[in-house]
């Protein structure tokens, strides 16, 4: 038989199948790229941690075909049994509900002797490219057919898509409602659950509403078209939709955003609200917005090394503060992704070592931080034993031999600034108070105490300049935020240790003279030097204000003082109502003035301070 007759037969052949009613004729579909979440497509299905079967089994000429699926992994794969050799399974994925789909993935075809085979694994989600997928398990055995698609409920905790909103907790409407042909359309929230739903009013019968979900603020919702669509029965004028969960913890998703929208039954046109995300506590807001930007394979917010562990630690300290626990799988897969070696550019500009190490001196500190707030909130050892590694690198950097002390900023040591100065005062203090029987991390506290106190670093009006120029002295640069908060931290750590109160004396004299001052405070609200006018700020300075929050935060507590905790309470109030947007997505400018510029590190610094003020 000739090549060009066997297509045609077997055409044939595949027509008379789907005529059947065995398979719908596919969508053409594209080439899979592979997907990473926490593992990546193809992963062997021995390496499940659950199987069970989310689809009924379909029986293709005797054949079982059987679509399996593991929960904890948000993966799934497929097997044919009771087949003989030639017997083919693989799985369809579709991001659209099953309108179009990557075909054949992981195609395995039964071998030899063997009655039976499967495919290897496949991501239902994609958090990376924001989206939630449908599977199948298809085969073909004397004839091409497939199981139901899998497409697993969101559910956040208990509440799960499709709840009755008769059982919210509360019924919010976080943004206008829209008007089409006299019909009023409006989306509801239940903040406490982050549920959501759908209401048309003044309608008739035929009028339609629905839920859209987006897990990218809008962008694109392919899969989350349409949830819950219902029409106005006869002799209504209103209907409402089912509620519709916004996280999605099983598949990595979180931040979902909703809109509600609906069509006057005469017309084909709709209307439909802005997008919105529920806001459960203003912290929960700030902090699922966050997870939003998590690249949740390579375990850290792309494109910025040690502004990554900065957003870390206020994840952590908002789990801290919340007693939450459900975010403690982001700091394990942060340091197991990142603990090891990777070139320039992979992960910084310079290489990294292993042990969150380079020739940047603060970067590596930064990290140290980052893994003594995982050790505070996990009790987990490996991290307390991580800032150990970290901070005695630091510590190789302490030099005498130039201005009596200090930490050289870099490896080539061209410069002794503020920042890692403040950074190594607050690590070996802090180590001192978790290593049972210190006495080195101790000393070296009370010497670097010493020196800061000395060095010139704070200036006549209790400010921190950020640095000191070849021969010493104060160099007069720009007073930041960071600069002043680590301070203030470090010595009120220090007093904590020691019970010195000129540690509190200092730290109390720095935070009285941020909040005072212009150079950091205007109108009551902490402003950088590059918030004011047309300025606009660095991927750094973005951060700096969150940080100084943090440790302002540990003055007030160690205090009590109503003045620090007024402060602490007025950010996070002008935050919440001027520098946030429907999505809880929270800018550089906390006063709300423009140009405002937003993006996850603006997001993690603001939630630093919505943290502080809740936990009040």
């Amino acid at each position: 038989m000739s090549a060009r007759l066997h297509r045609f037969l077997r055409g044939l052949l595949t027509l008379a199948i789907a005529l059947a009613g065995l398979v719908v004729l596919p969508t053409p579909s594209r080439a899979a790229t592979p997907v990473c979440a926490l593992a990546c497509d193809t992963l062997d299905p021995s390496k499940a941690q659950r199987d069970t079967f989310p689809v009924p089994d379909v029986n293709l000429n005797g054949r079982t075909l059987r679509l399996h699926m593991s929960d904890p992994d948000s993966m799934a794969w497929a097997s044919v049994d009771n087949g003989v050799s030639g017997d083919a399974v693989w799985l369809d994925r579709s991001w659209d509900r099953g309108a179009t789909w990557e075909g054949l993935l992981g195609k395995a075809t039964i071998p030899g002797s063997w009655t039976g085979t499967r495919t290897l694994m496949y991501n239902l989600t994609d958090p990376v490219g924001h989206r939630r997928g449908w599977l199948r398990a298809c085969a073909d055995a004397a004839g091409v057919t497939c199981t139901d698609w899998v497409r697993p409920t969101v559910c956040d905790g208990t509440s799960c898509d499709g709840a009755d909103p008769a059982t919210a907790a509360g019924d919010d409407r976080p943004v206008p409602s829209t008007t089409l042909f006299g019909r009023t359309i409006s989306l509801h929230v239940d903040q406490k659950n982050a549920m959501a739903w759908g209401v048309i009013e003044n309608g008739g019968a035929g009028d339609e509403i629905w839920l859209d979900r987006s897990w990218d603020g809008g962008a694109t919702w392919p899969e989350g078209s349409s949830l819950g669509r219902t029409g106005v029965p006869s002799g209504r004028t209103t209907t409402r939709t089912a509620m519709f969960a916004t996280r999605d913890p099983g598949g990595l998703m979180f931040g979902g955003a909703v809109r509600a929208c609906g069509r006057e039954a005469a017309h084909q046109e709709g209307s439909c609200t802005a997008w919105a995300r529920p806001a459960p506590t203003r912290a929960r807001a700030a902090a699922d917005a966050l997870m939003a930007s998590y690249h949740t394979y390579e375990g850290w917010w792309r494109s910025s090394w040690w502004n990554s562990a900065v957003a870390l630690t206020s994840l952590i300290d908002f789990a801290e503060r919340t007693g939450r626990q459900d975010d403690n799988w982001v700091i394990a897969r942060t340091f197991e992704q990142n603990r090891g070696t990777f070139p320039a550019g992979a992960r910084s500009s310079d290489p990294v070592e292993g042990h969150f190490i380079s020739r940047a001196i603060d970067d590596a500190a930064w990290w140290g931080v980052a893994w003594l707030a995982a050790y505070d909130h996990t009790h987990d050892r490996r991290y307390l034993d991580e800032a150990v590694t970290i901070t005695s690198y630091v510590h190789q950097y302490w030099d005498t031999g130039s201005c009596g002390g200090g930490v050289w900023w870099d490896r080539e040591r061209t410069y002794k600034n503020a920042v890692t100065n403040g950074l190594y005062l607050w690590l070996t203090t802090s180590l001192h108070q978790r290593i049972s029987g210190d006495t080195v991390w101790g000393d070296r506290a009370a010497t670097a105490a010493t020196w800061y106190l000395g060095s010139g670093l704070i200036n006549g009006a209790g400010l921190v300049n950020d640095g000191l120029t070849g021969d010493c002295r104060n160099n007069s640069q720009t007073v930041w935020s960071y600069n002043q908060g680590l301070a203030i931290g470090a010595f009120t750590q220090l007093w904590r240790s020691t019970g010195n109160g000129q540690y509190l004396d200092t730290a109390r004299r720095l935070a009285d003279a941020a909040i005072t001052s212009t150079a950091l405070t205007r109108d009551g609200v902490l402003t950088e030097s590059c918030d004011t006018g047309s300025g606009a700020c660095d991927d750094n300075q973005k951060q700096f204000k969150g940080i100084f929050i943090r440790h302002l935060a540990d003055l007030a507590d160690a205090t009590g003082s109503t003045t620090y905790r007024a402060y602490l309470k007025k950010q996070a109030d002008s935050i919440w109502s001027t520098d946030r947007d429907p999505l809880n997505r929270l800018g550089q400018r906390w006063a709300g003035t423009t140009p405002n510029q937003v993006d996850w590190r603006t997001q993690a610094s603001a939630l630093g301070a919505l943290t502080a003020a809740d936990g009040l």
